[in-house]
């Protein structure tokens, strides 16, 4: 049996409000592989406070994957200052597939951020990710797909433990430690050290790359909450925040997914609406890396950056369904 869990139900019910973060994923680099700077960065977090159109209070948050500047050893990444200059709330990332020695590097960069920028750093950031989609890139479907190193429950536990080390004595103890991985490692039981090792959990879902069901654009809400359901199900009670998500509006077909704007504005009406406001969610993506186009392209405001999407943004449905309620 699936549960809705408020999502399916939202057209018979009124939704419960509540404060909740809402933002962007944002890579360390661009496509043609240079790093991302201050100024980047703050004109994608600025593009993403300004869209036409946002629902709710805007996208004021950013998810990073690392805290390390591209192309550096273990210099705090750019977006740090440009999170300050942009009152950007902070989803951390540590990048935990480089090993002992990576993970090291990550810890480095996270101690040098909080004694450069101090309380004007810790008092944005809202959580801490020890790494992201490490156990699916360590699975068997990961290496099937070549999706690159990962990690496994162990080494993932022991870098969730060395993180909370590093910031017990700081302006950041307290922020909530997290792994961020695919839905279908969180409903895995091999995986259950790690879930008992987090506070929180961040789930990736994804039903373009459902290619072995049926996927087709108007299968996404569903899907969507069966993941949803599943994961909320196998995670014993923990908040699960929504790391991923989205629909290529550009790409190659895959499965009964056709990429394409009219079929990514169908996903974020169906799937992100009924999210925004309510949980914590950082869709994927603002805009693909820039300097060139990946293949598939996620991005809502195209490869060049403007505040105007490629699609209506809105929420006008749900807006009203929420006024309907107020006045009830």
């Amino acid at each position: 049996m699936r549960i809705g869990l408020g999502l399916a139900a939202l057209s018979a019910v009124c939704p419960s409000a509540r404060a909740a973060y809402q933002g962007f994923n944002y890579g360390a680099f661009f496509t043609d592989n240079t790093p991302k700077m201050q100024a980047d960065f703050e004109a994608e977090f600025k593009t993403a406070q300004n869209l036409v159109g946002a629902p709710g209070s805007g996208f004021t948050s950013a998810r990073l994957y690392t805290m390390i500047q591209w192309g550096t050893p273990s210099t705090p990444i750019s977006a740090i200052p440009a999170a300050i200059a942009t009152n950007t709330t902070l989803l951390l990332g540590l990048w935990a597939s480089a090993g002992d020695a990576g993970i090291a590097s990550e810890l480095a960069a996270l101690s040098a951020a909080v004694t450069t920028y101090g309380k004007a750093f810790t008092d944005l950031v809202v959580g801490i990710s020890v790494g992201s989609e490490d156990l699916y890139r360590s699975s068997p479907t990961g290496k099937a797909h070549s999706a690159g190193a990962g990690s496994y429950p162990a080494a993932l536990v022991g870098y969730i433990e060395r993180a909370r080390d590093a910031i017990k004595s700081t302006g950041l103890a307290g922020v909530p430690v997290g792994h961020v991985d695919t839905w279908t490692e969180w409903v895995d039981p091999a995986n259950q050290a790690v879930m008992d090792a987090v506070d929180w959990v961040g789930m990736d879902a994804y039903s373009y790359w459902q290619s072995l069901v049926p996927n087709g654009a108007e299968r996404g809400r569903a899907l969507f909450e069966d993941a949803l359901a599943r994961t909320r199900a196998r995670v014993g009670g923990r908040p699960v925040w929504i790391t991923e998500t989205g629909f290529p509006v550009s790409g190659e077909t895959s499965g009964e997914a056709v990429p394409s704007v009219e079929n990514a504005k169908r996903f974020w009406d169906e799937v992100g609406c009924p999210l925004f406001g309510r949980e914590n969610v950082w869709w994927y993506i603002l805009r693909d890396a820039g300097r060139g186009r990946p293949v598939p392209s996620f991005g809502i405001v195209g490869e060049a950056l403007g505040t105007t999407p490629v699609f209506d943004i809105s929420c006008e449905a749900v807006e009203k369904e929420e006024e309907s309620c107020d006045a009830a």
